[in-house]
């Protein structure tokens, strides 16, 4: 990849997500605090929202969006196709999050869930990374939890005492995005 650094041979990172949950936006936060303590400068966009989004000042783009009902958020891909054009200029990552993401017998399903966008949106990001997602059951109402335990985790086991189970793996997320930033 090529980048244009800036003067002092730090990045300006775009940073545009899409989240349901929450557990992206917790990504994209974490992203953006770990870029900017190693003297980025980072732009956090969540694409409910937002306006007009100014890839051309950007040396590199991220872009993270959650996965639910095997669809990245609709504003988070109309955001994409809005801005193919400069986001195919620019060095772009693109981070899916999802509870398939988690297992390896859900990767190749939550590869799909990745080509698929592409298809609908036109995007060829330079790097992609299958991102674990998390259950927030406190979120979730009998229903919704019974497709989340029957369903998507498919008697897959975790922790259902708790309210809250993450299943991303932060060290090699910020090893990702570092490796990423760094070719």
């Amino acid at each position: 990849l090529q980048r244009r650094p800036n003067m002092e041979g730090r990045m300006q990172i775009l940073m545009i997500y899409g989240t349901i949950e929450g557990q992206t936006a917790k990504i994209a936060k974490f992203i953006a605090e770990d870029l900017q303590s190693a003297g980025h400068k980072v732009d956090l966009l969540d694409t409910d929202g937002i306006g007009q989004i100014d890839v051309k000042q950007a040396d590199a783009v991220i872009l993270a969006a959650s996965v639910h009902e095997r669809r990245h958020p609709k504003n988070f891909e109309a955001s994409l196709i809005a801005h193919q054009a400069e986001l195919a200029a620019c060095p772009t990552l693109l981070l899916s999050v999802s509870l398939n993401a988690a297992f390896d017998e859900g990767r190749p399903e939550a590869a799909e869930y990745v080509e698929e966008m592409k298809m609908r949106t036109g995007l060829e990001p330079d790097a992609e990374l299958l991102v674990a997602g998390a259950v927030r059951a406190s979120q979730y109402d009998y229903f919704a939890m019974q497709v989340v335990q029957h369903v998507v985790m498919r008697g897959r086991d975790f922790d259902r005492s708790t309210q809250e189970h993450e299943f991303t793996d932060w060290e090699a997320l910020a090893t990702f995005v570092e490796a990423f930033l760094a070719s």
